[in-house]
This record gives C-alpha cells, structure tokens and sequence, in this order.
C-alpha cells in the first residue's frame, strides 16, 4: 500500500512549488549547460531516456548529455572511468547538474523531487508482489537509496560483473530501501532528504 491521498496531495504540492520556483531560477543555468553539453558531446545536449514511472508506466527522462556513443559499448549500467563519460560530463555528474532537467519531469507530474530513481526497463516493471509498492509512487531525483549509493559508479567500477552486481546486491537493496521510505514517508524526511543531497553530507 502506498501512501495515502492527504499525504499524496502534500507531497505533490510541495514538489509543484519546488519545480516552478526552482525552474525559475535554475532555467538560465539549464539552458547554458545544455548547450555546453551539445558543443561537448556533438549531439543535442538534453539527454532524453525512456524510464519506467508511476504505476509503472513509461515517460521520457529528461537529464543534461555526459557521455558519447561508442562503438561496442550498449550497457545501461554506469562505472566509474566509463569510457563513454566525456570530460565535462564527468563535471556535470560530480555535481549533480545533469539531474536539473529532470524538475521539468516534476512539473509535469511525472517524478518527485524525493522518491525511488526511475529505472530503465527491465528492472521496476518486473518486480512482483509487494516489491511493486515502489511503483505506487513518482520516482525521485533524490532519496535514500540515491543518497546511500552516491558512488555507485565508483562501486560498480570495482566489480568483475558490474551489471551482475547491479542486478542481483545493489537493486535488491534498492528496492528494500524505497519500500522503507514509502512506509515511513513524511514532508519533513524529503526535506532532510533533499537538504542531504543539496550539501552532499
């Protein structure tokens, strides 16, 4: 069961705010790093993904471009020193301004600003039972288990397997620490939510 329709409404009425006062204010930043990012990687500069969302239908991500295509290389799992990562991408991701795009996601009712990362398919859509909880509400920018695995890519880069490693130690424990956050959900712990990715503790 997720969360219930007084909690939903607050929580997405915080996000709206969030979204248009922060797009306000952000938009000139998202605009110039965007089209720094084409000038970098010699494609459009906003990188737009298929992700599996709310009540797990598909939309369209919304994030700044870090990385080129190369020949060879199709993995949907990220490392640290991924040879698709340009230079200014590497920057971009360090400090977490290729996420901004995605308020626009929050504006349009498709993600929150707290909540479980959107997955590319093959992950959110196969969970069955009562894992599917996680599909009961919008997925984040930020949250627990984003803030847990800040240095996934630093992780995964250490594996043999990395997107053996993926599938089977951190998604699995991903999914425990979103059900956790959807059971215990307040306004004020998606406040220290984002305050903790903002200051990056």
């Amino acid at each position: 069961m997720g969360l219930n329709r007084f909690d939903a409404l607050v929580k997405r009425t915080f996000d709206l705010t969030v979204a248009i006062v922060g797009l306000v204010i952000l938009g000139w930043l998202i605009l110039i790093s965007a089209t720094i990012a084409t000038l970098d990687t010699g494609k459009n500069g906003f990188f737009v993904q298929r992700r599996v969302g709310y009540r797990g239908r598909l939309f369209n991500v919304i994030k700044l471009r870090t990385m080129r295509d190369r020949p060879g290389v199709s993995t949907t799992v990220t490392a640290d020193g991924d040879v698709r990562i340009t230079r200014l991408g590497r920057i971009l991701r360090k400090l977490k301004l290729d996420e901004l795009p995605q308020l626009i996601n929050v504006l349009l009712g498709q993600m929150s600003l707290v909540g479980p990362r959107p997955d590319v398919p093959g992950f959110a859509d196969q969970l069955t039972g009562e894992d599917r909880v996680v599909l009961s509400v919008r997925p984040g920018i930020t949250g627990p288990a984003t803030l847990k695995y800040r240095n996934e890519e630093a992780l995964l880069a250490a594996q043999n397997d990395p997107e053996r490693y993926n599938a089977e130690v951190i998604y699995p424990d991903k999914v425990s620490i979103n059900k956790r956050y959807i059971k215990d959900w307040s306004l004020g712990g998606d406040l220290a939510y984002i305050w903790r990715t903002v200051v990056r503790d």
